[in-house]
């Protein structure tokens, strides 16, 4: 076994380890972490762990205590230098005198931007740049996507047998996949703010979509597409109280029923005159509601559909080694008209393949036509 190299990597590996432990709790604010060195010894660690609550630097900063004058610092994402909703965290670093500091990346937040940076070497801070840039910006994929468009990050996450099939031509689809690819389905609804179905699973299914680990996690906001309000005001999901309920509808939706579910606390989202929800316009209103990421756990139809109009930013895809057969009556992952050749198909990239237990998840990055 070779053993790894103390430098820069070996304590920004550290850093990142512990913005990504925080991932899912920060709401639209980036994880980041920090890990501060002195005279060969780590004197302090922290991560952002709570929007509006003390940045990673703070933490680190607050174990180090004394030993943080002529230390280097560690951060996995640039230091800020505006006041937000708590102070810069470049200014708690020149006031307590740190030496160097070692970021990842740097914040595409037109706030901060290269500021923060500039604004610890005009203080005299050594200050590195891009250690393991491309590690952190994939830790906050969500988060700069919705800093630069105000838009959700959207992850589409589905379960089918080899042949693509979500469910036997019955209906049935309990289960598809086995008991590790369940469990990592449960931790993407952790990470992500909001978790998004189609009106038809929540009919079909009842579901609760909440998180369920061996231990507690974060239960995601419950969106349902449902153009004409046909959600149930005892839907499981309504009446749980485990997480808000956000309705996208349309301006057709009858009255009488958006009374009934705005009744028992269910938040109406209008995205278009109708009949269909507007799905870029949904997209949008998820964006001023501050929800960063969205996880898609629909049907085929939904989930087609956003991937045809160019609105899915990843695919996790999970593959049982089964065949169901059934051809048009059972559905598939993807409903939507198609192409007419090979060539036009959507492709994945930065393509990523793990076994899951008996399964095999596949997970990547559209590649639209108009990218190319």
């Amino acid at each position: 076994m070779t053993a790894a190299l103390l430098n820069d990597e070996y304590y920004m590996r550290l850093a990142l380890q512990l913005a990504g432990a925080a991932s899912g709790q920060t709401g639209i604010n980036p994880v980041v972490g920090c890990v501060l060195v002195k005279d060969g010894r780590i004197v302090g660690m922290g991560a952002h762990l709570k929007r509006g609550e003390a940045h990673a630097e703070v933490h680190a900063l607050n174990m180090a205590g004394a030993e943080a004058e002529g230390a280097t610092a560690y951060v996995t994402l640039e230091p800020c230098s505006h006041h937000g909703k708590t102070p810069p965290c470049s200014d708690r670093l020149i006031r307590d005198k740190v030496k160097r500091v070692v970021v990842a990346a740097t914040d595409d937040n037109p706030l901060v931007a290269g500021s923060g940076l500039a604004r610890l070497a005009a203080h005299g801070i050594e200050v590195t740049t891009g250690v393991l840039a491309a590690e952190a910006r994939a830790l906050n994929e969500a988060f700069n996507k919705y800093i630069a468009t105000g838009r959700p990050f959207v992850t589409v996450k589905s379960a089918s047998t080899l042949d693509g099939k979500v469910a036997a031509k019955t209906g049935d689809s309990k289960w598809i996949t086995g008991d590790a690819s369940r469990a990592q389905g449960h931790l993407l609804r952790h990470r992500h703010q909001a978790i998004l179905v189609g009106i038809g699973t929540v009919l079909a299914d009842d579901p609760a979509l909440t998180t369920r680990l061996e231990v507690p996690g974060l239960n995601p906001i419950r969106v349902v597409a449902d153009s004409t309000l046909r959600l149930p005001p005892d839907a499981r999901l309504v009446r749980d109280g485990a997480a808000p309920v956000v309705v996208l509808t349309t301006e057709r939706a009858p009255q009488e029923r958006r009374r009934a579910l705005e009744a028992r606390g269910v938040r109406m989202v209008d995205c278009g005159p109708g009949p269909a929800v507007n799905l870029n316009a949904a997209m949008r209103r998820l964006g001023e509601l501050e929800i960063g990421s969205l996880l898609v756990e629909g049907g085929g139809k939904l989930s087609g559909a956003l991937l045809a109009a160019g609105l899915v930013d990843k695919l996790v895809l999970f593959l049982a080694p089964k065949i169901i057969g059934g051809g048009a009556l059972a559905p598939g992952n993807f409903d939507f008209p198609g192409f007419e050749t090979m060539s036009r198909a959507i492709k994945l990239e930065r393509l990523q393949v793990e076994r899951c237990g008996e399964d095999v998840c596949l997970s990547g990055y559209p590649r639209y036509e108009s990218e190319e």
